[in-house]
């Protein structure tokens, strides 16, 4: 079925959707004879009382998401862009490019520029289009650095225009594997050695300029607010089409140690302010620091959907899915994130579309301010609600002054710790306070507010980022997101009970399950130690494997398992992909989601204060290289690395006492079950065993 319009077309996935549905009823038939026995045997006594209640209680977690997890397959879809399409007289709205950065020494100022580089090449017409770099770290490298990409940009941006180059990050360009757009005539090749010196250059300024006159990656932690338009539009309008320069803009908001910081959501806010008083786009760009734009027609796809009457009206958001650069072959670490991107998202697609990612979507502004059926909501006590700033009051009504000092002076004023204060921002406006997890709580308000998103998967990737390499950089970014997502789970706002009366019941379960995931570690946990303990003891937990329930739990295990390899196999997967994603779900939940989940429960408790972790995006060269040969790197990861060490540990001792038992007893039709179950979680767990053993001939 496909309903195609003159944009964009959306078809539903009639063969995901059949074996999806075929799949659940079988699953569900089991799951339900499962319980049957369980509870039957409970209340019939002769069973182990404890060891029979934790493991009824891990089964009733793992079906209890199961079920939440279902809504993603209800209607996947998939969409499609025509860019083409677009008539050539249209007016095409204009965007503006949020990035944010916050450390140089975590993240390298030169990936930074690369991306502020990318998005002022976009293929979009450049007096459409604004980029505005929030530096929360207050660097001076990091300003001294934007200043020669400004300056760099003004060469680099005539050169794609001029060859029609379509990988518009310069770093990509140029490097070995780079996607190159050769086109092998003499002219051409001069210019790209021309550009290729240039850049160069720009590389070398910007490395040698750290640590002398004064410039260094030092963060500020107590600073006054900072906004230089680093390129005027004004600048070049007279010059022809191809040596159009976009507008440049480098925003350090205030930051004082008695006031709250508000972290990324704070940052996005007041370049909400900023940009609003400047070029005020109607549509807005989010990206991560180290996202940079792959695809220069990403804009013009979004707008395909954004400027489409039947969609646009309640349209919030365009999300992309997130890729990255560097993945290797084997991605021990599921960095793709297969899926989320290539499923659930369609799934969420079908039903009122994805929430935030974080990074990578195309965002109607006025989306922050208001609902569908009326986009200036809090247009009736504005001084109240955004501010007093007269100026950017008036942006609302499209008027907006031309740049200048008293506008610089102004954005400042937006970008202080004081203007929210009484206002409205974080609460009912613009990106969520409530938690870390700033884009996708804030899209999950939306959607409860009326809006809709929708997913778009090119071909081409429209954005790239730079994946952790190592163990600690995965466990640190998952472990924020799991401690942020189980405590809007179990807080008022819990899709369950808040959600469900804003949206469909099948979108809440989607976000139920999004938010509420982190319980899969103390499923995991109950699992991976109550069985095996039990085995040791000779204590069976599970039918006889001649017993016609044995069956039952089969073809569970079975249908999951048959179900995840469809899903890899029908999105290119094979079975390696299938194995790393077994070995690395199991790894996470005994990790970084149980380490969150306790985190989150310490929180609640008044035990620790909220704190912001940021992901290292420099790469060691002994890390990438372990990473590209399907190695697994511990190093720095011993807190989250501790309770699985400590059940990989436990069940190997299980399993060597249980095979002893067995051989023994002769018992192996009672504990066939657990010897199974025990021996899975050791090949899961052999890269841990492999490290520990490793660390002991070391020392």
């Amino acid at each position: 079925m496909a309903d195609t319009v003159a944009l964009h077309t959306c078809k539903t996935q009639p063969t995901r959707v059949i074996v999806n549905r075929v799949h659940n009823l079988v699953h569900l038939t089991a799951k339900l004879a499962q319980f049957y026995y369980r509870f039957s045997r409970l209340f019939l006594g002769g069973v182990p009382i404890l060891p029979w209640l934790l493991i009824t209680v891990s089964e009733a977690l793992f079906a209890f998401l199961w079920v939440l997890a279902a809504a993603f397959e209800w209607r996947p879809v998939a969409r499609t862009a025509h860019p083409e399409n677009i008539p050539a007289q249209t007016e095409l709205p204009a965007v503006d490019v949020f990035i944010v950065t916050a450390d140089p020494k975590r993240e390298p100022v030169l990936e930074v520029m690369n991306t502020v580089v990318s998005a002022m090449a976009l293929d979009y017409p450049a007096e459409k289009l604004a980029v505005y770099l929030s530096d929360d770290g207050g660097s001076s490298l990091t300003l001294f650095a934007i200043r020669e990409a400004g300056s760099f940009a003004k060469c680099w941006l005539p050169f794609c225009r001029k060859y029609g180059i379509k990988t518009r990050c310069p770093e990509a360009y140029f490097s070995p594997s780079g996607d190159r757009d050769r086109l092998w005539t003499d002219e051409f090749k001069a210019d790209e050695e021309v550009i290729k010196a240039k850049y160069r250059s720009f590389k070398q300024k910007v490395e040698k300029a750290n640590g002398s006159d004064g410039i260094d990656d030092e963060v500020v932690h107590d600073r006054p607010a900072l906004v230089e338009i680093i390129h005027d539009r004004k600048d070049g309008m007279d010059n022809d089409e191809q040596a159009k320069i976009p507008l440049l803009v480098y925003v350090s908001r205030e930051k004082r140690p008695s006031h709250p910081h508000r972290f990324k959501a704070g940052a996005l806010n007041a370049l909400l302010r900023v940009s609003g008083i400047m070029s005020n786009g109607p549509y807005v760009l989010v990206l991560d620091c180290d996202m940079y734009c792959n695809d220069p027609s990403s804009a013009r796809q979004a707008m395909c959907f954004h400027l489409d009457p039947s969609v646009s009206p309640s349209l919030a958001f365009v999300q992309y899915p997130q890729m990255f650069h560097n993945l290797s072959k084997n991605d021990i670490y599921d960095n793709q994130s297969r899926s989320t991107y290539m499923l659930r998202w369609q799934g969420m697609d079908g039903l009122r579309g994805p929430v935030f990612s974080g990074t990578g979507y195309y965002m109607k502004r006025k989306a922050m301010y208001g609902t569908p059926n009326n986009e200036d909501a809090f247009l009736d006590d504005p001084e109240r609600n955004f501010g007093l700033s007269s100026k950017f009051i008036d942006s609302f009504k499209g008027k907006n002054e031309p740049t200048s000092n008293s506008i610089v002076h102004e954005a400042r004023n937006l970008a202080s710790c004081n203007f929210e204060k009484g206002t409205e921002w974080g609460k009912e406006i613009g990106y969520s306070y409530v938690s870390l997890l700033e884009s996708s709580f804030t899209g999950y308000l939306l959607h409860c507010r009326g809006w809709r998103s929708v997913y778009l998967y090119p071909k081409r990737p429209c954005f790239l980022g730079c994946a952790p390499v190592d163990m600690k950089d995965t466990s640190v970014q998952l472990m924020k997101w799991t401690s942020s997502m189980i405590q809007i789970g179990l807080s008022r706002f819990s899709p369950l009970t808040y959600g469900v009366s804003r949206m469909s019941v099948l979108q809440s379960m989607c976000y139920g399950f999004l938010t509420l995931f982190p319980l899969l570690s103390v499923a995991h946990s109950l699992y991976g130690t109550v069985p095996q303990l039990c085995l040791l003891s000779g204590v069976p937990l599970f039918p006889k494997a001649y017993d016609p329930w044995f069956a039952v739990f089969a073809i569970s295990y079975m249908s999951s398992t048959s179900q995840h390899l469809f899903e890899v196999f029908s999105t290119n997967g094979s079975v390696r992909t299938w194995w790393n994603e077994e070995r690395i779900g199991m790894i996470r939940s005994l990790s970084a989601f149980l380490i969150g989940f306790l985190d989150a429960a310490m929180k609640w408790l008044g035990m620790t204060k909220t704190k912001f972790r940021l992901s290292n995006k420099a790469l060691e060269k002994e890390k990438v290289e372990n990473y590209e040969k399907g190695k697994f790197d511990f190093e720095g990861a011993d807190m989250f690395m501790a309770p699985l060490a400590t059940i990989a540990l436990m069940n190997l001792v299980c399993f060597i006492g249980g095979l002893a038992r067995v051989a023994l007893e002769r018992s192996l039709d009672e504990l066939l079950a657990q010897l199974l179950i025990c021996s899975m979680i050791l090949a899961i767990n052999y890269p841990i065993l492999a490290g520990i053993v490793q660390r002991k001939s070391k020392s």
